[in-house]
């Protein structure tokens, strides 16, 4: 994972947590506007939760966040 997808991951857990709690669910097209103006990073974001993690479509941005972390 690039560490500029790394970096934006985190930055959009820790405010959706701050925003709405510790049980806040989001899928990986939270990181991203609705205009894409990167899908090489969005393919990273859905390659790394779709195909290598095989994530549910809504994770709890906790469980993400920590994931991310460990890398």
């Amino acid at each position: 994972m690039t560490p500029v997808l790394k970096q934006k991951i985190i930055a959009v857990c820790d405010q959706k947590i701050a925003q709405k709690g510790d049980n806040v669910g989001l899928s990986f097209y939270a990181f991203f506007k609705n205009k894409n103006e990167t899908p090489e990073l969005l393919m990273e974001a859905a390659t790394w939760w779709i195909e290598t993690h095989k994530l549910d479509h809504f994770e709890k941005a906790v469980k993400i966040k920590k994931m991310v972390e460990s890398l």
